[in-house]
């Protein structure tokens, strides 16, 4: 199963710093790539590749103006979209029957005012609090139920960098 990310609304300077926090949190938690709508914004889009070339991993950012067409292509190759807000259903209610779903999934996260549309061509629209939530976080919540803390093992491929994990230190391993 393919998990995308669609940020929605991109803003140059108001929105550069989350955006890269979404696109850094969906590939730590194991997704494909974001696809970021809005403004177009390359230095977001460099960003985040370097931390791939760094820490490895295949994982792509795309930049791409009609969202609608983003979900309409979505859903003409059969796969799931789940938006994540907090006037969704409750997450807890509707995760057994996404993570049955063995389609693809595109997962929406908003920056301004996300359009009714999007609420109507969701296949879920999932809330992770039904409260004002930070998109970063609701992602990241969404995507550790989706995976079941799958993400704590996951190796990435052609990473020149390694964490460690250590109680009392910084370790990092260079892999030449």
């Amino acid at each position: 199963m393919r998990l995308v990310v669609l940020r929605l609304g991109h803003r140059i300077h108001r929105d550069e710093r989350v955006t890269t926090h979404v696109c850094l949190t969906a590939r730590a938690f194991g997704c494909d790539g974001v696809i970021i709508s809005g403004q177009p914004d390359e230095g977001v889009k460099r960003s985040v590749e370097d931390v791939v070339r760094r820490f490895g991993g295949k994982f792509f950012v795309e930049i791409r103006q009609d969202w609608m067409r983003v979900i309409k292509e979505w859903l003409e190759l059969g796969g799931d979209v789940v938006h994540l807000t907090m006037y969704g259903l409750r997450l807890p209610e509707v995760i057994e029957e996404i993570r049955s779903s063995n389609r693809d999934k595109l997962i929406i996260v908003g920056s301004e005012k996300v359009p009714s549309e999007v609420y109507r061509m969701a296949t879920w629209n999932v809330s992770v609090t039904n409260q004002p939530i930070s998109e970063v976080a609701a992602l990241a919540v969404f995507l550790d139920w989706l995976q079941q803390h799958r993400e704590f093992y996951m190796e990435f491929e052609n990473a020149k960098i390694k964490v460690i994990p250590s109680a009392r230190e910084k370790k990092i391993v260079r892999i030449t």
